[in-house]
């Protein structure tokens, strides 16, 4: 990959790639398993649940701006933002651990010791994600370049997601030995230690190369009405915000949705009768929606050389939320049906998600094109802040719609709450999908107008 006599090696695009395969280590798992863990295992309410999570992802997601302004503004021989993954891994590493431990402590004391060691552990994620988020933005100055090295991220994001699915519950089986909060403990504690190494390679083999604009000077005030006065990113920022709504009420549904509704099955597969453990059907939902994902993400390139990024993007969460809705009308005995529209959705979920990145990149070189000032952390964290809101409602929908259909834990559940279940798995998750669907319908960065950015950019910095 040459970029303005710039070449990007496939040793630099793998190395920065798998600082999001350890970032979706615990991405995966908090989303996929923590409310069940702390439901489930730990022994909060479903009530209390939504309502830390929407209370301590807001306070999380403010702290991002915060985080990107202060990256900004940080310049030492490594760079700007690199130095965050090589004095951050341990701590987050550490605190993830902490967060799926089960102290022998009295309901509030539980209670309290949730909300501290998950706040702590959602600020150190921002503290490591948000500078390995603005890296991106400056280790090209090409568009297309990032989108491919986007494609390269995500693929490398959703392997770890793959590890999380086929790995999580066999770990917390086979350290816990019937007893979860032990493996629980162990699971967070190898899946950890993965992801501290794989920050520190990302640190080691990548270079920043994009300079802030000669005698910029740093101004709160300005940033913010830059950051607001940029049309594309507010745009796709506020999709972003919906989409990980569907994302997060979707995917935390899936593990009650397989314990609760769909349950063991006896399933005939080639000739055979044979019975699945819905926690093996659990995995094996998610791993194959997970590989689906990855190959949408590998094709992405070439559906960004042919359309532009905003079309795709809206039309996939279109699709996303169609598949979606159409979990409503299927028996619990539908598996093949549930299989082929995870597929879909899955898919769908693939050139997102490279996309939405590569377009937060686009909207930095946008920001400078047409203020003289390049804020790269600040439309990073702050686009992290869009995510983290996004998670934040969805997290807590989640526990308060099962709260209003009146979920109780580990018993067979009534009429009322399979219901719910059944809605949060189809047509509550799939109503935010097709928000970000018309919001995404309006983004102005086409690929010849980014073109035409870059060569003016290019001329400016030389």
């Amino acid at each position: 990959m040459k970029t303005d006599g710039i070449k990007i090696s496939l040793k630099e695009k793998i190395g920065y790639s798998v600082g999001d395969t350890a970032s979706n280590l615990f991405f995966q798992t908090i989303m996929l398993f923590l409310p069940l863990f702390y439901t489930d295992v730990f022994g909060i309410s479903p009530a209390a649940v939504g309502t830390m999570f929407l209370v301590t992802r807001i306070w999380d997601a403010v702290n991002d701006p915060m985080m990107g302004m202060i990256a900004d503004r940080t310049n030492t021989k490594w760079g700007k933002f690199r130095p965050f993954l090589l004095w951050f891994a341990v701590p987050f590493g550490i605190f993830g651990v902490l967060t799926f431990t089960t102290p022998d402590f009295a309901p509030a004391g539980k209670l309290i010791y949730a909300y501290v060691t998950y706040t702590i552990m959602m600020m150190l994620y921002t503290v490591i994600n948000v500078p390995y988020s603005a890296l991106m933005g400056v280790i090209s100055p090409n568009s297309m370049d990032r989108t491919v090295i986007s494609s390269f991220r995500f693929v490398a994001a959703f392997a770890g997601g793959l590890i999380v699915q086929g790995s999580a519950q066999f770990l917390v089986r086979a350290f816990g030995k019937g007893n979860d909060a032990v493996g629980w403990q162990w699971a967070m504690g190898i899946l950890s230690a993965m992801a501290v190494i794989l920050f520190l390679v990302t640190f080691a083999t990548t270079k920043e190369r994009v300079p802030s604009p000669q005698g910029e000077k740093k101004h709160l005030k300005q940033d913010l009405k830059d950051l607001f006065n940029n049309k594309p990113w507010v745009l796709v920022g506020s999709a972003t915000v919906f989409q990980l709504m569907f994302i997060s009420l979707r995917s935390s549904t899936i593990a009650y949705y397989f314990k609760y509704f769909v349950q063991d099955q006896e399933i005939m597969l080639f000739g055979n009768l044979q019975h699945y453990s819905f926690a093996a059907l659990t995995a094996a939902f998610l791993m194959s929606g997970t590989v689906f994902t990855i190959l949408g993400a590998i094709l992405t390139k070439f559906i960004a050389a042919k359309f532009d990024k905003g079309k795709i993007y809206a039309v996939f969460m279109a699709l996303g939320g169609i598949s979606t809705a159409l979990f409503l009308p299927l028996g619990y005995s539908n598996i093949v049906m549930m299989f082929i529209l995870q597929i879909i959705c899955s898919f769908t979920m693939g050139p997102i998600s490279v996309l939405q990145w590569a377009m937060y990149t686009d909207t930095a070189d946008f920001s400078e094109w047409k203020f003289s000032r390049r804020i790269t952390g600040l439309i990073m964290s702050a686009s992290l802040f869009a995510l983290k809101l996004g998670l934040a409602l969805g997290g807590a929908l989640l526990g308060w719609i099962l709260n209003i259909y009146h979920f109780s834990a580990n018993i067979q559940q009534a009429s009322n709450s399979m219901q719910g279940l059944r809605m949060m798995m189809s047509l509550f998750a799939a109503v935010p999908a097709l928000v970000g669907f018309v919001i995404m319908y309006f983004y102005p960065l086409t690929n010849k107008r980014m073109a035409e950015i870059e060569v003016d950019l290019n001329k400016r910095r030389k």
